[in-house]
């Protein structure tokens, strides 16, 4: 997964203004104890990130590979 998947994830899940002070400030044990920040700043696969934070915040399993996107 890119980057940039990771966020589009992250705002469709959470939006965008959450997604952001989420990533930044909640600490997940799976991440090492660390948040999605500093967890994709020390080379995490985003990922791997991701699946991390949609367990911490129960996010349904169905919703984990984001809403469907037309292609352009």
């Amino acid at each position: 997964m890119r980057l940039s998947d990771f966020w589009r994830l992250m705002d469709d899940e959470f939006g965008e203004r959450y997604s952001r002070t989420l990533a930044r400030d909640l600490v997940v044990d799976q991440l090492g104890d660390r948040t999605a920040s500093e967890a994709l700043s020390a080379g995490l696969d985003p990922k791997a990130v991701w699946e991390a934070v949609c367990r911490a915040q129960d996010v349904p399993r169905d919703r984990w590979l984001g809403r469907d996107v037309k292609p352009r």
